[in-house]
């Protein structure tokens, strides 16, 4: 199972096409599949492969199972629950008994404590608005971090910091997916989440132009329908949102394709 998803992200030739490159980076990519690999680069290769990280903002604990549930039953397989969240670290840890092999985390990570925390109830990933140096120095564990950043400085201090991926925040007030674009020119070997603002509909723009993956949030989890807690209807959203981001990541993959073949 390893070794086919290798097989699709590492540049398999295409039929007709003769790129001894391609096909040394697939015989490593094969003898290096049975290598353990990290929690931390699980995480980090589920989000490649995800597209979409579901972001989860509710008024109480039980709102926030039944959301959380309605997505990950839609089809996201990265979600992450925003600390305000009332009992978010209870919710944390029945998400992860009943979701085991979904990939979750906690967001708006402000502090050392709550990092901690959330870490020890079970939290394979941490986010923040901005790059929180505490969490990058301090903690220690098999979690991923993805700090925020905003300016190109901002970026290349995440990242030489130690940040295997940073969440560009707030994206869509600095120009959207032609920020995202203008940053990965000069950047092209840092990870990048899109964050705040992003809509379903522009989620394969976002990833055709650089992003890695895109925070989802009120796309997903719609207002109206939290506060009629229309759970049928945030997961058909959800599953919207995974059948975008999929489609934008094959196009990816196809391009990535079609350029060894030059």
């Amino acid at each position: 199972m390893l070794v086919a998803r290798r097989i699709s992200m590492w540049s398999l030739p295409a039929i007709g096409c003769w790129n001894p490159f391609a096909f040394a980076r697939f015989r490593v990519s094969c003898a290096s599949s049975q290598l353990p690999v990290s929690p931390k680069d699980k995480t980090l290769r589920t989000i490649y492969n995800s597209g979409v990280i579901a972001c989860l903002r509710a008024s109480s604990a039980e709102l926030a199972m039944s959301a959380a549930c309605a997505a990950l039953n839609g089809g996201v397989s990265v979600l992450e629950i925003v600390m305000s969240t009332p009992g978010v670290l209870e919710v944390l840890q029945q998400l992860l008994q009943d979701y085991p092999t979904r990939t979750l985390g906690v967001g708006t990570v402000l502090n050392v404590k709550d990092a901690k925390n959330a870490v020890e109830a079970g939290a394979k990933f941490l986010m923040s608005p901005t790059m929180v140096k505490g969490i990058m120095d301090d903690l220690e564990g098999e979690f991923l971090y993805i700090p925020g950043v905003m300016t190109p400085t901002e970026v290349l201090t995440a990242y030489e910091a130690g940040a295997q991926i940073v969440k560009v925040y707030p994206v869509s007030a600095l120009g959207g997916i032609k920020y995202i674009s203008a940053l990965k020119k000069p950047f092209p070997h840092i990870s990048m989440v899109a964050s705040q603002g992003i809509t379903i509909e522009s989620t394969g723009d976002y990833i055709r132009e650089g992003a890695s993956s895109v925070v989802l949030s009120d796309a997903i989890f719609n207002k109206e329908f939290m506060k009629q807690k229309n759970f049928e209807g945030i997961s058909q959203l959800s599953k919207l949102a995974a059948s975008r981001a999929m489609e934008a990541l094959e196009w990816k993959q196809q391009l990535s394709l079609n350029e060894s073949c030059h």
